[in-house]
């Protein structure tokens, strides 16, 4: 490298941290190599990748409405096991498939699906609505943290706490870490490490989206956090103050509600228990599947984060992590092993990511700026919970720690 600066191809992610801005790559070096085509569109493509989740959707739907029982055989018998089994294969499988549909409408307010911006948010508000997700007002969200990638003040989604964090208060912060610390020490690493995992994947998106826990820790204008910001009001203060999103917002929620409305229908027609038992569960499914893809994208004890001072776009959009998630990978459109591309070029369409994601490795990783890990996602998962906790400040080049290395501190 330049100015004799060296790097480790071992350790891609300390290479991105310690390389001045101006030996990094910029945008158009890094769009440079990736072949033109990957970038291109087609609508009808697109449109079969609905129609392929659809079909594998509806596949699963059928087996489970028509064989599946409702009611229970006697507690602890033999087929009660089997009963148990069978319907908790579905509501796996069932909200593994609709992760699929949340992905492309992902896609949709990137505008990866289509260069046609009414089609990708017809399908977006759609697809999104029938997850209960608010897709503008989410759309808004996520373009942030794409555009502050592991800024530690400015960034959205999995965040990490600092102990210095100048939003909180001297008291505030000593009494939550002392919580957290007493909690940890009663418990156990271990058992510590499993209520990670738990609160994260079942309390992690209702809690992003109506509280924007772990999001942004200034608003759009800098301002200190003040206020409950949720995805839901137009007047929340996640949204910018120029109120030019309020119709989208407004939208969002409507096609929440709307979606709430129809299940209740469907509940009238075929039964509120039998609707609620196939959806719900397959819904918090889904809601597991996407905390899980961008916690393991963007946490890692090695991975750095970058305060206002260090922070540039190119670094943040290398300092994420590609990983294998073998069969999910095909029903997932590969957004878990398509991510560094995906954070450097969010419209480049999902059918072309696995090519131009290899276009994009041959470029970075004799660099030594490209970051796969192949530790198996289960395995990477039960690390994070156990070494990532928090930084110490919101500024400079911050890597995660644990409560444990909190107890030492001390």
């Amino acid at each position: 490298m330049a100015n004799g600066q060296t790097v480790d191809l071992k350790f891609p992610l300390k290479n991105i941290a310690k390389l001045p801005a101006d030996q990094l790559p910029t945008k158009k070096e890094l769009q440079d190599s990736i072949p033109a085509h990957c970038f291109k569109h087609s609508i009808p493509r697109a449109l079969a990748l609905v129609l392929r989740d659809a079909v594998i959707i509806g596949c699963i739907f059928h087996l489970g409405w028509n064989y599946l029982p409702m009611e229970k055989s006697p507690l602890f018998s033999v087929a009660w096991f089997g009963e148990t089994a069978a319907w908790h294969m579905y509501w796996f499988w069932q909200g593994t498939a609709l992760t699929g549909w949340w992905v492309l409408a992902h896609e949709c307010g990137h505008r990866g699906f289509s260069d046609n911006t009414y089609l990708c948010d017809a399908v977006g508000w759609v697809l999104h609505s029938f997850l209960l997700v608010p897709y503008f007002s989410w759309q808004y969200t996520h373009s942030v943290h794409h555009s502050k990638t592991n800024h530690l003040l400015d960034g959205e989604s999995h965040v990490p706490h600092a102990v210095s964090n100048p939003a909180v208060t001297l008291p505030e912060k000593i009494e939550r870490m002392s919580l957290n610390q007493r909690f940890f020490d009663a418990i156990g690493e271990d058992a510590f490490a499993i209520y990670q995992i738990f609160t994260h994947c079942l309390l992690g998106w209702p809690m992003y989206l109506f509280f924007n826990v772990t999001g942004s820790k200034r608003t759009t204008e800098g301002a200190s956090v003040t206020s409950v910001r949720d995805h839901f009001r137009p007047s929340s203060k996640l949204f910018p103050g120029h109120r030019g999103w309020d119709f989208r917002v407004l939208m969002s929620t409507v096609g929440v509600l709307m979606a709430l409305f129809g299940l209740f229908l469907a509940g009238e027609h075929f039964g509120h228990s039998k609707v609620c038992w196939f959806y719900f569960p397959s819904y918090l499914w889904n809601n597991f599947w996407l905390i899980m893809y961008t916690w393991l994208q963007h946490t890692a004890h090695d991975l750095p984060h970058f305060g206002a001072d260090e922070w540039t776009w190119v670094r943040g959009g290398l300092c994420t992590i590609d990983r294998n998630y073998g069969i999910f990978d095909f029903m997932h459109h590969y957004i878990g092993s398509t991510h560094v591309c995906h954070h450097l070029f969010s419209r480049t369409p999902c059918y072309h990511a696995v090519e131009a994601t290899a276009a994009l490795k041959a470029y970075l990783e004799p660099k030594g700026l490209y970051h796969y890990d192949d530790t198996h996602w289960v395995v990477a998962a039960w690390k994070v919970a156990h070494e990532c906790h928090y930084v110490e400040e919101d500024k400079g080049i911050q890597h995660f720690k644990s409560m444990k290395d909190m107890k030492k501190e001390k």
